[in-house]
């Protein structure tokens, strides 16, 4: 038996409250699989189970706070997938076997799909969402699905235990409203329930029966208050952390200014030969560039723990988020130093998307081997960032801005961006940081080959 805990999913979380349970007793799970969706004060995370086995108990109710390492499920890791009858050949995947992930057999089961009459196209013949969304019968037209709709006036109810799809943003605040969900037409993916369309039906309900008195001045709503709360549990997280990183760690600071001319012709000379959607921005070169810098220096890349320094073996390149409803997070790129630039694009595109839909996983949250901040977009042209312990760097990156800039000793107008450094004195010395900038600015300087 195994138990599947409450994870830390940051350095400054000390306890989560779970949303959802995706899992119920019984259900097989592998090791990677999405198991449960907790809340921090940051943003709900999609949480990922590190056993493979069978889901014997499940030890906590949605809603519950726990801290974090409390045992929230057991998970039989002795049962494993079912021998096969000697002389028998093995059964094809179905509902609840191990050729389904528990999102898989949820979305077939919502579907009403029966997996053993589906075919697998995944890893080892594992069946995967698009199997089930393509035996979905008279849901497609071409490859796109047509999502059934619910009438716009007047919502339609769900047959009883059927679950109603649903992010889990709109889950909460749905709850907070003691909205139910089954009434709200979602606008989603399939269907699904959005917050936009919880509040929209929040802001335009009307009471079931009219007021016998005239109505009181009307009071905070509890989408408001959520609001606010959410702010305020947000702030006090980034700051109990902040004050941490600048109470425990000895900063030290670096800057310098980058010439980017050869990378923004290399940019546009690309860029001409693609269509609009698969064009680059010069953040896909300097992401690319501080990454391959941290596999360079290792020394800023890992973490302080246990009075010592311990080398990450890759770069999971942390990217700083802003929030929409105010707040940051800084979930991690795996394997940055590893991807072409046009992936890292693509990733940060899609984790910048998840972060403020409150879709992060787990694994996206803990393990950040060094974290780039970057304002240029908002017009900041050097950002000295505080340290996200227990990392030992944090690179700023400002806006590409024109600036006088010699070159062989010929003036010019040229693009640069001033880069910055903020290290750990107790794991390195500025000539360490020096050597990064220095790679960062060198590695820029051919973006043909990063």
């Amino acid at each position: 038996m195994a138990e599947f805990t409450m994870p830390a999913l940051g350095a400054d979380m000390t306890e989560g409250t779970l949303l959802e349970w995706l899992v119920h007793p019984g259900d097989r799970v592998a090791r990677g699989d999405i198991v449960a969706v907790v809340d921090t004060a940051k943003a709900a995370i999609e949480v990922e189970c590190f056993e493979t086995g069978t889901v014997e108990r499940l030890l906590v109710e949605p809603g519950a706070t726990v801290p974090v390492g409390a045992a929230m499920a057991v998970i039989d890791t002795v049962k494993s997938a079912p021998e096969p009858a000697p002389g028998l050949a093995p059964e094809p995947a179905r509902a609840g076997g191990p050729g389904a992930t528990p999102l898989v057999r949820h979305l077939a089961e919502d579907s009403g799909v029966d997996l053993a009459a589906v075919h697998g196209t995944g890893p080892g013949g594992r069946i995967t969402r698009a199997d089930v969304v393509a035996a979905v019968p008279g849901k497609w037209t071409g490859k796109r699905q047509v999502a059934p709709r619910r009438p716009a006036t007047g919502a339609q109810a769900l047959p009883s235990g059927s679950r109603v799809r649903a992010t889990p943003l709109a889950r909460r605040v749905a709850a907070e409203a003691g909205l139910d969900l089954a009434t709200v037409t979602g606008t989603g993916t399939d269907g699904a329930v959005r917050v936009s369309d919880v509040r929209a039906v929040i802001g335009t309900a009307s009471p079931p029966t009219p007021p016998p008195t005239p109505p009181a001045p009307s009071p905070e709503s509890a989408q408001t208050r959520a609001a606010a709360d959410r702010q305020q549990a947000m702030r006090r997280a980034v700051g109990d952390l902040m004050a941490r990183s600048k109470r425990e760690i000895p900063h030290y600071y670096l800057s310098t200014t980058v010439g980017l001319s050869p990378a923004i012709d290399w940019l546009r000379a690309r860029n001409r030969q693609l269509p609009v959607s698969k064009r680059l921005v010069p953040a896909a070169l300097l992401l690319k560039a501080a990454a391959l810098a941290a596999r360079e220096v290792p020394q800023l890349n890992g973490f302080w723990t246990d009075g010592g320094f311990v080398r990450a073996p890759a770069v999971h390149l942390g990217v700083a988020v802003a929030l929409r409803g105010g707040g940051l997070v800084a979930p991690a790129i795996h394997d940055a130093a590893d991807l072409s630039p046009a992936e890292l694009m693509a990733r940060l595109r899609d984790l910048v998307t998840r972060a403020r839909a409150g879709r992060l996983r787990g694994s996206e949250t803990t393990d950040p081997t060094i974290t780039v901040t970057s304002l240029g977009d908002q017009g900041v042209e050097a950002v000295f960032g505080v340290i996200y312990p227990p990392q030992v760097a944090l690179v700023g990156l400002g806006r590409v801005v024109e600036r006088p800039w010699a070159v062989d000793g010929m003036l010019g107008v040229r693009p640069v961006v001033t880069a910055t450094l903020s290290a750990d004195h107790r794991a390195s010395d500025g000539a360490t940081g020096a050597r990064y900038l220095a790679a960062l600015d060198r590695l820029l300087q051919k973006p043909e080959e990063l």
